[in-house]
């Protein structure tokens, strides 16, 4: 399994921005086979972080075209800086009541 951990420092997010997040977790998880995606803000931070079944399906996603445009956008205006690293996920463990 590998996680996506996206962090970044906002910039303007107008309701273009909402739909758009909206979009990119569907297709992530339709055709990408996302098996997670968590998105959390606090104040001017962001935090997102997907998990996948392959790198392979990381790549794709990352490749295509609505992804492109969502990220050209974040850098001409939602997002200040971010940075993304993509991880292996070596162990996973949970508890649950």
């Amino acid at each position: 399994m590998f996680a996506v951990i996206f962090k970044a420092k906002t910039g303007e997010q107008d309701s273009h921005y909402s739909d758009m997040v909206k979009v990119m977790r569907e297709l992530a998880f339709t055709k990408y086979d996302c098996q997670d995606f968590i998105a959390v803000t606090e104040g001017d931070q962001e935090i997102t972080i997907s998990y996948w079944t392959s790198e392979a399906d990381i790549q794709n996603w990352h490749k295509d075209s609505q992804h492109a445009l969502a990220q050209q956008l974040g850098r001409e205006k939602w997002y200040a800086s971010y940075t993304v690293e993509v991880v292996e996920v070596k162990r996973r463990y949970s508890f649950q009541e």
